[in-house]
């Protein structure tokens, strides 16, 4: 098995929430770091002013049947995805803090060492009422 080799990386996020309506787009470009090996892959990048976490770190971790993203900074969550399956995090803001749920229908991941394409569909909801049907599409090139 080989081990992971850090490198730089430009990353390309394109998330769009409410899928199903008329929803809201988003599409970022930023430089980060990539690793990947043949259990997992990892990526940190920094959040701008444009996605509304300036000030926060994003590392997104990529194994098998699951997709790990942590924020920390100006605003702090630990998001699991798992296909099929339903979790619950603490959403922190410098505002306050509030109960968010994550239901993933779709991980479809095409990393290799050079980077790739990984693509989530999932619905989100605040207190378990208002769920949105949401898409995050992140491009890497290592």
């Amino acid at each position: 098995m080989s081990e992971a080799r850090e490198r730089e990386a430009l990353i390309s996020i394109k998330g769009l929430t409410g899928v199903d309506e008329d929803g809201e787009d988003i599409e970022f470009v930023t430089g980060g770091r990539y690793s990947f090996d043949q259990r997992r892959a990892a990526l940190e990048y920094m959040e701008s002013e444009l996605t509304g976490m300036s000030g926060t770190k994003t590392t997104i971790s990529v194994e098998r049947d699951s997709v790990l993203i942590t924020r920390s900074g100006t605003v702090n969550m630990q998001m699991i995805f798992e296909e099929g399956r339903k979790h619950y995090f603490n959403y922190s803001t410098p505002y306050g803090s509030m109960t968010m749920g994550l239901a993933t229908q779709s991980i479809k991941n095409e990393l290799t060492v050079e980077g790739g394409r990984l693509e989530l569909r999932y619905l989100m909801d605040l207190d378990s009422t208002m769920p949105t049907r949401n898409k995050v599409e992140i491009k890497i090139k290592a």
